[in-house]
């Protein structure tokens, strides 16, 4: 995995807590809630992503 990809999900983590505080703090939980949720889904598109990319790189070594 490249470190870039690290940093980007470090900071959607980041992003997400910070934003999740201040909607819970103004009274909007459920808001707080979807911007958890669409965190995730962003980070896991990016996870998915790299081990697609690690699948190929192997199956290329191999050649499957």
């Amino acid at each position: 995995m490249e470190i870039d990809v690290i940093f980007k999900i470090a900071a959607i983590g980041i992003i997400v807590a910070v934003l999740n505080q201040l909607l819970i703090k103004s009274g909007r939980e459920e808001h707080a809630m979807m911007v958890t949720i669409a965190g995730l889904i962003i980070v896991l598109l990016a996870v998915v992503d790299e081990i697609k990319l690690l699948f190929d790189t192997v199956r290329s070594m191999f050649g499957l």
